[in-house]
């Protein structure tokens, strides 16, 4: 797992922003170049926890980091999980008990990656 995101409506993400940064005492900030994302600053230790702007009904969902989204996506339709879409490499699937899950290229620094990665046995 490398990401946690609460997933808000457009039109609440300021609010929602703003009682999500003041529950959990952290600062804020916008990554460069993903405007719909609010960083929610070390709000869990170890992993990047945002705000996300959505076109739909508000949810928590979580992104797993991959340097092979296809064998993963493979992996996961594999144990029960539906996929939904995909966008900009990025594959959104649908666990067992409806929960959303992203599978997402390798963003963090490679050293980072290498720490923490499960390596799976094929």
């Amino acid at each position: 797992m490398s990401t946690f995101l609460i997933d808000v409506r457009r039109d609440e993400v300021g609010k929602a922003t703003e009682f999500w940064a003041s529950a959990l005492g952290v600062e804020t900030a916008t990554p460069s170049g993903e405007p719909q994302f609010t960083r929610l600053e070390n709000a869990v230790p170890g992993y990047v926890t945002a705000v996300q702007s959505v076109d739909d009904e508000p949810r928590y969902h979580l992104d797993i980091e991959t340097d092979d989204v296809a064998a993963e996506v493979a992996r996961l339709v594999g144990l029960g999980a539906v996929e939904v879409s995909s966008w900009q490499g990025c594959h959104t699937l649908r666990a067992p008990g409806g929960h959303l899950l992203c599978v997402i290229p390798v963003h963090s620094t490679p050293e980072y990656f290498a720490e923490r990665a499960t390596t799976w046995n094929s």
